[in-house]
């Protein structure tokens, strides 16, 4: 195999996309696109835009709720891409965003309420996550590195393993996002020997 030296302009090889739900100052309620996240045991790692609304949110009020849409609804994701809920538009994002207060109505989701968190969940979403705010590190470049720590996960009973608390990887299909276009998931091609959904 011969590789060639490059240098991507982004280096999303493949991670989901998830929507990230935080509350406002005025208490209504910020929804926003999101996909570096990586996970370890309950607590998620997520990177939000520093200068976005769901950055300054989290800071203020440490909660969130993460929804993982399905590849059917990536258009609501992206109509939610080039929207902010700050106001004014920041400097950074001038040239590309625009504001939105209501940007549920941009995507044409709905929420519903959550029941440890005050963020609500995206009622579309199959997969939601309820998450406390442990960590929030500034400064790693135009992203704030987030702690959470899931404290509920809400899960339709179609993508879980009947009798079970485990989700169905056979069923659940997230939208992954590689090199900025939007994927669902592959044929299976293999397996851990821990797995506890194999057969």
């Amino acid at each position: 195999m011969t590789h060639v030296v490059i240098r991507p302009k982004v280096l999303y090889v493949g991670t989901p996309v998830f929507l990230v739900s935080t509350v406002n100052a005025d208490g209504s309620f910020n929804l926003a696109p999101a996909s570096s996240y990586w996970a370890l045991e309950q607590m998620l790692v997520l990177g939000l835009e520093t200068d976005g609304q769901s950055a300054r949110n989290v800071l203020e009020r440490p909660e969130l709720t993460v929804s993982f849409p399905h590849p059917e609804l990536w258009p609501a994701v992206e109509r939610l891409a080039d929207v902010t809920g700050r106001d004014p538009v920041p400097e950074a994002k001038a040239g590309r965003y625009r504001f939105e207060a209501d940007k549920l109505a941009v995507s044409g989701l709905g929420f519903e309420p959550s029941e440890l968190v005050a963020p609500p969940r995206v009622a579309e979403c199959r997969l939601q996550f309820e998450a406390r705010v442990r960590r929030a590190t500034p400064g790693l470049g135009a992203y704030l590195l987030v702690e959470a720590e899931v404290v509920r996960v809400h899960a339709d009973p179609a993508i879980v393993v009947p009798g079970t608390e485990h989700v169905d990887p056979r069923a659940w299909h997230p939208t992954i996002y590689s090199f900025r276009h939007y994927f669902d998931i592959g044929a299976e091609v293999g397996w851990r020997a821990t797995s506890e959904t194999t057969g």
